[in-house]
């Protein structure tokens, strides 16, 4: 049961810590929330734990609250600076994404000093940071597909559900579909052949992981209008741009 509670606050945190970036930053914080989460979001997939939802046990992999503020951020960007701006924060975290995986490889050819703590470093970054180029390579793809599906799928809802009080159908329409082919590729690529992973826990993970997420989505709507609500002198108005 910590799991479930413990999650809720972290879910919580998340949003809370990206309203503040938004709010102190602007448009440039929630670049920089983009760049830091897609970082983080690898990094937290690793670790694997399971809840207990009424009675039934399901495997999930963290990392997916954090994934979903990206789309938070894409959506933010697309409601108040237009498609251009979501489709720069896509290129941004993509980019992030991928120099991450590369300095990490390199930093892991590195032989260590010679002694037991240096060696016990390498041996847990090689735990984490071993499995980023499968990891980051699922992610990688299911990122770029998902994330501009949800910035054509948003744009579209934009211009059939204009009023601002239909931004949870923007908001919650676009990202029900990009999460649903985000999670098929990131869970193929990342696990379908990974050591330790049979074809009943890639299921539950797969299952758990969207429905995860689209509770995440969920929760993240007040988030966003909160967020839509502010102002800053220094940004243009909001605009469509294509």
């Amino acid at each position: 049961m910590f799991n479930v509670w413990f999650g809720a606050i972290f879910m919580i945190t998340h949003f809370t810590l990206f309203l503040l970036s938004y709010r102190l930053f602007g448009r440039l914080g929630v670049y920089a929330w983009v760049a830091m989460a897609t970082v983080l979001a690898n990094i937290q997939v690793v670790k694997t734990i399971d809840i207990d939802l009424f009675g039934t046990v399901i495997a999930i992999t963290l990392g997916n609250t954090m994934y979903g503020t990206l789309y938070l951020a894409s959506d933010l960007l697309n409601e108040k600076y237009g498609e251009k701006a979501a489709k720069k924060a896509v290129w941004f975290g993509f980019f992030t994404l991928i120099a991450t995986t590369i300095i990490m490889q390199m930093a892991l050819l590195f032989k260590p000093f010679d002694s037991e703590f240096p060696l016990q470093v390498q041996d847990s970054m090689n735990t984490i940071f071993g499995l980023m180029p499968r990891i980051a390579l699922g992610s990688l793809c299911a990122y770029f597909v998902s994330q501009f599906l949800d910035v054509k799928i948003y744009s579209f809802l934009k211009k059939v559900c204009p009023a601002p009080g239909q931004l949870w159908i923007r908001n919650n329409g676009s990202t029900a579909i990009s999460q649903l082919v985000d999670t098929l590729i990131f869970c193929t690529i990342a696990f379908a052949w990974a050591d330790g992973y049979d074809g009943q826990l890639w299921l539950s993970i797969f299952i758990s992981t969207y429905v995860i997420k689209f509770i995440v989505s969920l929760c993240s709507t007040p988030f966003l209008y909160a967020a839509r609500s502010f102002t800053f002198k220094e940004e243009s108005p909001a605009r469509t741009s294509h």
